[in-house]
């Protein structure tokens, strides 16, 4: 039954939501697709349901093509699959709990590999019963600190998640890569530009990792690629290729001095230029290693100090160094803190406080660049004096290595050395091979050829379903309001009755009887009491891509055919209009 937009559920905004920062949430909110409930949780409104409902098409047909079968477990799960992998604790604050009447522990889920596990522990018992591959779409919940970006963050959202199940290393990859070609298909379909970068598995475990980043100016996610092999990351997933070991033999002894007031490492640079000129050149950041403090807090609520150091020229990436501790979530180690560990002198932190062997016995992890044999400048834990001539491996050690530096265009590729460009982009999609880590916590066994158990290995693959009504959004919509892709618009056809005689209002009726009887999906404008320019407005709000308006030509036999996407407008007569409306939608 075609769609009336007298009597749609609808109402447009001419002015954007105070709190809607990106395009997709101002437009998907102003064109009547969504309407927010509370912050990162919104209701889906009928034109915006018919949306999403297309794109769970398109990911449902793509992963049937795959022999993948469809389930769906519920929302609401009980604490001790979660409990058995750790999980109930590791998820800290980020998930929804709740008890029952009977002060049973539950969540709503955020992700389901428990469930998936043990379904298939529950059901299958022999080699022979794999692989299989699972899937459902289902609502998830993560409870957001900072919901942004309408339904991009959002603390409920709709997710396809599936799973492969094998016996050996040999079938993950055979299902990774089917999975792997599903997901180049969706995204083909959906109608934006995207990328496939190496990426990290997370919280999850598991190895092999690649995300499906939608490229977006405003986009959360920020990768780099490189144009000469092309090689692509998520900068979270970048490595930094590590120095060679250099000699140190002939490095002289290093020596602490007086640097007053030099609490940052501009004004550090700025004193040793003045006070200790070097002859082959001016001292830069890059010659200083910046201890950065912060304060870990793990899952179980334990605080730990950890200190990172960089080369002075870079600085601590928020998002890689969180992508390093998980699950641990990174604080700011305040003011309190300092006070907790008087051997950390604020502005002045060297390696002398820090590792194993420090005074402070705070854990240090070191930047890949700081190799052994390295010289740098660093604090000497005492207010207003660092030392020169520190050599890495020589005069100090770390408890380790951390990719927390922040990645910049020119940066080395990993893979070719030459300098890797930066963008954005929106994650949608992430699949990874999962490994053993929930089949060997919750004990999903099956007997091999030669009667012996063996635990199965499993693959995970994710797309933000709700996420990509928002991201295509993102990608097509231009100063007027939504462009949808044709095989993602609410309708094929939006006609607009611009005019009040019944003349016209007749004869728009009659071409949606006529349309819907073809199977062509229509939205007909037959309000009476909007104005032409009203009308006309919320056709290009909302963003069906063929616009069809019934106004003054009638009289002369013709209306006009408007391609919402180039802006192509062209009369035809009305005895030829089904045929033409029919070629408009073909193109």
């Amino acid at each position: 039954m075609a769609m009336r937009m007298s009597s749609l559920f609808l109402r447009t905004l001419r002015e954007n939501p105070a709190d809607a920062e990106v395009p997709s949430h101002q437009l998907l909110v102003r064109a009547g697709y969504i309407r927010r409930v509370s912050p990162g949780i919104y209701t889906w409104l009928p034109l915006g349901l018919k949306v999403l409902k297309r794109v769970e098409t398109i990911v449902r047909e793509e992963m049937d093509a795959i022999g993948a079968q469809e389930l769906l477990f519920p929302a609401l799960l009980p604490r001790e699959p979660y409990e058995a992998t750790g999980r109930w604790t590791e998820y800290g604050p980020n998930v929804f709990r709740l008890k029952d009447r009977k002060d049973g522990d539950y969540l709503l889920g955020p992700t389901h590999e428990e469930m998936f596990t043990l379904a298939v522990k529950d059901m299958f018992s022999s080699y022979k019963d794999l692989p299989v591959s699972l899937y459902q779409i289902q609502i998830k919940y993560r409870d957001e600190a900072r919901p942004r970006a309408g339904i991009l963050r959002g603390r409920e959202f709709i997710m396809k998640d599936s799973y492969s199940f094998d016996i050996d290393e040999a079938g993950l990859d055979k299902s990774y890569q089917l999975h792997r070609d599903a997901y180049v298909r969706i995204f083909d379909r959906l109608g934006f530009h995207y990328v496939i970068v190496q990426a990290m598995a997370g919280a999850m475990g598991g190895s092999k990792s690649e995300e499906f980043l939608a490229t977006a100016e405003n986009g959360e996610d920020t990768y780099v690629r490189c144009a000469n092999c092309g090689y692509a990351a998520n900068v979270e997933a970048v490595r930094v290729p590590a120095p060679e070991p250099v000699s140190y033999a002939d490095l002289p002894a290093a020596h602490a001095e007086d640097t007053p007031d030099t609490p940052t490492i501009e004004t550090l640079v700025a004193h040793l230029n003045s006070a200790f000129p070097r002859e082959d050149r001016e001292w830069t950041a890059g010659d200083t290693l910046k201890n950065v403090i912060v304060m870990l807090v793990h899952p179980d609520g334990t605080r730990e100090p950890l200190a990172i150091g960089v080369p002075g020229d870079r600085e601590v990436d928020e998002k890689r160094l969180a992508a390093q501790v998980e699950p641990a979530v990174v604080e700011a180690f305040d003011e309190a803190a300092f006070a907790a560990n008087p051997a950390l002198v604020k502005g002045y932190i060297g390696p002398g406080a820090l590792g194993a062997e420090g005074s402070a016995k705070v854990r240090y992890l070191l930047d890949p660049r700081v190799a052994e044999g390295t010289s740098w400048v660093t604090g000497a834990n005492e207010q207003g004096r660092h030392v020169i001539g520190l050599v890495a491996g020589r005069d100090f050690t770390a408890d380790g290595t951390i990719e927390a530096a922040d990645v910049r265009p020119g940066d080395a590729c990993p893979s070719c050395s030459e300098g890797l460009e930066s963008a954005r982009g929106i994650e949608m999609g992430h699949i990874f091979q999962l490994g053993r880590k929930y089949a060997e916590a919750l004990d999903l066994k099956v007997l091999d050829e030669n009667g012996k158990l063996q635990t199965v290995i499993m693959g995970s693959y994710g797309v933000g379903v709700s996420r990509a009504v928002a991201c295509i959004a993102e990608g097509n919509h231009d100063d007027f309001g939504l462009v949808w892709p044709r095989n993602i618009s609410p309708a094929d056809v939006h006609i607009v009755a611009a005019g009040k005689d019944d003349t016209i209002l007749t004869y728009g009726e009659e071409l949606t009887r006529a349309l819907q009887a073809e199977g062509i999906e229509v939205l007909f404008d037959d309000r009476k009491q909007a104005s032409p320019g009203v009308k006309f407005k919320d056709a290009e709000l909302i963003g069906i891509p063929t616009i069809v308006v019934v106004g003054k030509g009638l009289a002369e036999g013709t209306i006009e055919i408007k391609d919402r996407r180039s802006g192509e407008r062209r009369s035809v007569s009305t005895t030829d209009a089904l045929a033409q409306i029919r070629a408009e939608i073909a193109r």
